[in-house]
């Protein structure tokens, strides 16, 4: 087919698609503006990533001249404010790699750690010192004479560089950075932490960076970033009474338990009916644990809800704190700049896809035991009388006044009048409040108290046993219940001990009753038996839209494989065979080879014998413990002896240096330890193959140097050849021996980087190809010059 025709055809077929955003497409929110950003030296020779320059090879097309009209998500409008070095006239998609500039960069008890990084860059000056926030939260209650040094070098440090400075004790760093204003709306906010998803509770997008980005930044303001998919989590209804955020976000979890979200930026959507039902306490709730979800980002619209919540935050502030005129970051003047250059997504916009739940059929929820994959409503776990005995309300999740509120008001209503009822016998409560505004708040209303009568066991402000530090861990065969985050094995103490988690209404009447329990709050509406959720918007008409949208997307996608055929029939030029599916033998055609060139200094080959770790969703924790996380004085030989150490013990014995580790998907998911990527180095393990991996760790893993490759049909092959063997019992029936959590295979792989494939190469001498991804440009330059902070270094020194 000549080109033309090919191109009238596919002009035809796009028309027919796009008419009805054009017919309907709102006119554009002017974008707010942005002061100038200073390039500073050390980026000046690599401003922008390959997929960022206009004519870059092998990145997309020529803008054309209506680029401007083509819509953009929410996400991907913020991000375009804060994205250096762009073409001009280029709209930042999901997919690109950008030069980010972000508005706040927050670290915690990482900050003395992300200090040596910064040193060891030849730096000694913060680049922009209004960017950078310090807080002290993780391990405060840590009072050995190395911890308090260490905080001591990170205030020095702070007051030398005119940096914000929070110490320990006043509050969890995620929180402070919502009541203090950093995180405004329509801004992005990075912290050196997996939870600063939370930002987007206030229509900030909060997205986690790992500790040489935060030395990056701290010394040029600047990282790279990629823009992840993004899902669209539209809410239907309204969360009947006795529901909470917590609910909502436990059940996106459990429910949507295939990474249905992973690595993904969500945007939650939903009519003004529903967020007006939002409060912004349970926003910041549900945005929190969009980490657990799986997600990069967790962002709620800039509405009428957000803005009544910072009209009443400025008004306080402007009466109790006149003094700070200028300096104070809400004001009301600030909030109408916001609503006058109001940002909200596109109609019309592309999401990678769509889900929803109907919150109106949403029961309270319990997460766990040890996953936030598993979720049970309330009323089934109640049913079976499970003895807790330990109980938590603490974390940036859910340890807000309002969430204080909620505990306290079980302990009034249990007590008819009378004086408060005791916490069951047997079990542990212990409280801290997310910051000391918040404890204040929760004194002033009478509810601390009713607490404190309780017998709830104070902690001070602080991460605490959410992160498995100081007092009231989980000991052996025990079972906890808390308002936090996360619930992995061995996080909040005992890799023997059982953790759940729900509402602080749900925590507090556990702790009541001694078993798991609500407060009896919730009456189930009538007609609804079960959860609705699905995909698409959960309205049938839009639905409907869309499908046939996809209907006419299809017949774009068959029309121009029938071109192409028609092409290659007319040039003469030959069909290439189909790659197989089959995960026993996924070869690939030498035909479709393309070869990616490698830089100086990046091997051309990599190659090992495989050991093989069978488990989805291996997170930080499993890879290197957090107990381990905060002490900054661990030997390499050290990270290497407790590299897996939760995962798996024999892990140490098992495996050698210069192993290739495979395994399943969703690997290094959870927090944003970067010690999860550099103990398996200190292992001397030089590649990682997944079926997946968790964004945080794949961040870390470029910025140390650990590659990684995603190949998933090797890891379906290893478990088609190693499934558990059928072991005899004593009665003659067979049974599943138990699993081999770390393997030797015997099996070679070899990964072609030029290629852009892998080798396998069984132990009966079977060998089989499979094609991957080819590895850019600014990828290799990262690893080969060392990590990012070499590459920080070299680029300072130009």
């Amino acid at each position: 087919m000549l080109p033309t025709a090919r191109a009238a055809a596919l002009s035809a077929a796009r028309t027919t698609r796009l008419l009805p955003n054009r017919l309907f497409r709102a006119q554009l929110v002017p974008r707010r503006a942005v002061a100038p950003i200073t390039t500073s030296r050390a980026l000046r020779n690599a401003e922008a990533f390959h997929s960022q320059l206009e004519q870059a090879r092998g990145g997309s097309a020529p803008l054309s001249a209506n680029v401007s009209d083509t819509p953009q998500t929410l996400t991907e409008k913020i991000v375009q404010q804060y994205s250096v070095g762009l073409a001009p006239g280029k709209k930042v998609r999901a997919g690109d790699y950008v030069t980010l500039s972000p508005h706040h960069c927050m670290t915690h008890d990482n900050t003395f750690p992300v200090k040596k990084k910064f040193l060891s860059l030849n730096a000694d000056k913060v680049y922009d010192n209004r960017q950078v926030v310090f807080t002290l939260d993780h391990d405060v209650q840590n009072k050995s004479e190395a911890n308090l040094a260490k905080y001591k070098s990170i205030e020095e440090f702070a007051e030398k560089q005119g940096v914000d400075f929070y110490p320990a004790g006043r509050g969890i760093g995620h929180q402070i950075m919502v009541e203090e204003g950093y995180a405004w709306p329509g801004t992005v906010v990075v912290a050196s932490d997996s939870h600063s998803n939370m930002y987007g509770g206030v229509g900030c997008l909060g997205t986690p960076v790992v500790r040489t980005d935060a030395a990056s930044i701290w010394a040029t303001s600047k990282t790279w970033w990629q823009v992840p998919p993004i899902a669209r989590v539209n809410l239907v209804g309204v969360m009947p009474p006795g529901v909470t955020g917590k609910d909502v976000i436990v059940a996106l979890c459990g429910l949507f338990n295939q990474d249905d979200v992973l690595n993904h930026a969500i945007e939650f959507t939903g009519s003004e009916e529903t967020m007006r039902s939002i409060p912004v306490d349970d926003r910041l709730t549900i945005a929190n644990m969009t980490t657990e979800f799986g997600a990069l980002s967790g962002l709620f619209p800039i509405d009428s809800v957000l803005v009544s919540w910072l009209r009443a935050k400025a008004t306080t502030s402007a009466m109790l704190n006149p003094e700070r005129g200028g300096k104070a970051k809400f004001t009301h003047e600030r909030i109408d700049d916001l609503l006058q250059n109001q940002l909200r997504a596109d109609p019309g916009a592309t999401y990678a896809k769509t889900i929803y739940i109907n919150l109106s059929t949403l029961s309270p929820f319990v997460s766990g035991p040890n996953s936030v994959k598993v979720a049970t409503p309330l009323r089934d776990l109640e049913a079976q009388t499970i003895p807790v005995n330990k109980a938590y309300l603490v974390s940036c999740t859910n340890s807000r006044s309002s969430d204080i509120a909620a505990a306290a008001r079980v302990f009034r209503e249990a007590a008819k009048g009378g004086p408060t009822p005791k916490i069951a016998e047997g079990v542990e409560f212990y409280m801290a409040a997310a910051s000391l505004p918040e404890q204040r708040a929760a004194e002033e209303a009478g509810d601390w108290q009713v607490m404190l009568e309780a017998g709830a066991k104070l902690l001070p402000s602080g991460c605490g046993p959410c992160i498995g530090l100081g007092a009231g861990l989980l000991e052996p065969g025990e079972v906890g219940i808390s308002a936090s985050n996360r619930n992995f094995k061995g996080r909040m103490g005992s890799t023997e001990a059982k953790a759940y988690l729900a509402s602080p209404e749900v925590v507090a009447a556990s702790a009541l009753k001694g078993h798991i329990a609500g407060p009896g709050w919730y009456q189930k509406p009538e007609g609804v038996e079960k959860v609705i959720i699905g995909e698409g918007t959960g309205d049938v008409e839009a639905d409907k839209a869309v499908s046939i949208e996809d209907a006419l997307d299809k017949i774009i996608a068959e029309a121009e494989s029938l071109i192409s055929g028609a092409e290659k029939d007319f040039t003469g030029s030959e069909t290439a065979a189909p790659v197989s599916e089959s995960a026993s033998a996924p070869t690939t055609d030498a035909s479709d080879e393309t070869l990616t060139d490698i830089l100086p200094g990046f091997p051309e080959k990599i190659e090992g014998e495989i050991v093989f770790c069978d488990a989805d969703n291996i997170n930080t924790d499993g890879i290197y413990p957090g107990k381990y996380t905060y002490q900054d004085n661990v030997s390499t030989e050290k990270m290497a002896e407790v590299c897996m150490e939760n995962y798996d013990l024999e892990f140490r014995n098992i495996a050698r240096p210069g192993d290739i580790l495979v395994t399943g998907f969703n690997f290094g998911c959870g927090s944003s330890r970067e010690q999860a990527a550099t103990a398996i180095l200190a292992k001397k393990i030089p590649l990682v193959v997944a079926g997946s991996f968790g964004n945080i760790f794949s961040r870390n893993s470029i910025n140390n140097a650990l590659m990684g490759v995603e190949v998933p049909k090797l890891t379906q092959r290893l478990r088609e050849a190693f499934k558990p063997a059928a072991a005899a019992t004593t009665d003659g029936a067979a049974a599943t021996a138990p699993q081999q959590l770390t393997r030797r295979t015997g099996w070679k792989l070899l990964w072609d980087v030029r290629r852009s494939k892998v080798v396998v190469t069984e132990k009966d001498g079977q060998t089989w190809s499979q094609k991957v991804g080819e590895l850019p440009p600014n990828v290799q330059e990262i690893i080969a010059r060392g990590g990012l902070e070499k590459w920080v270094r070299a680029e300072i020194g130009k």
